[in-house]
């Protein structure tokens, strides 16, 4: 047991250690090699852990959409606006990790990435997750007429929309603060549960 528990921790450092080097070389730019010395390892030694780059790169993404779920229990509960509005603020607080994915995520609309099929599935989940959320705000109709499947990939829109331009320029772009004027749009001029 403690074996395992040696080897899941080695596979964190190392997935903690990709996300870094990511993030300062690109997905493309990244080695194993470079992944591997960071941690202390040599690169026959970090593919005990991850057979392939694709590998690592799939179980850094998984790792991080693992932790902004709650391990999957806000899935299961359904995101309410509110809970979102806490995954803004919370991006908001590690820039690092936000530049990552969105990098991996621009990277990934490249007909050859290894991301890409993450991303793709992913997205088809995030529509309905946010459909899911704007039915249980809303019930079949937004204020403004629009169906919570016509609002969805609207609301997902914004979100990594907002993500992108708060990373090229955070001090022109306050990215809660606009998310929850988003919020106020979506309501029909309320700002929601204690101001959104």
């Amino acid at each position: 047991m403690a074996a395992r528990a040696r080897s899941e921790e080695r596979r964190a450092e190392i997935m903690r250690a990709a996300l870094e080097v990511i993030a300062e070389r690109g997905y493309r730019g990244t080695t194993l090699g470079a992944v591997a010395e960071r941690v202390g390892l040599t690169q026959q030694g970090l593919l005990h852990h991850f057979p392939t780059k694709e590998a690592l790169l799939v179980a850094v993404l998984e790792d991080r959409d693992h932790w902004d779920t709650g391990g999957g229990a806000r899935r299961r509960e359904g995101w309410r606006l509110e809970l979102l509005t806490s995954l803004v603020d919370y991006n908001a607080m590690r820039p690092g990790i936000v530049q990552t994915f969105s990098a991996l995520l621009g990277e990934s609309v490249t007909e050859d990435h290894p991301a890409r099929a993450f991303f793709t599935h992913r997205y088809e989940q995030v529509r309905a997750d946010m459909s899911e959320s704007l039915r249980d705000e809303f019930g079949d109709r937004l204020p403004s007429g629009l169906t919570p499947e016509q609002a969805g990939p609207l609301l997902t829109a914004v979100m990594d929309g907002l993500q992108y331009q708060w990373l090229l320029d955070p001090e022109a772009v306050d990215m809660p603060t606009v998310f929850r004027h988003f919020l106020t749009l979506l309501r029909g001029g309320d700002p929601g549960p204690a101001g959104g």
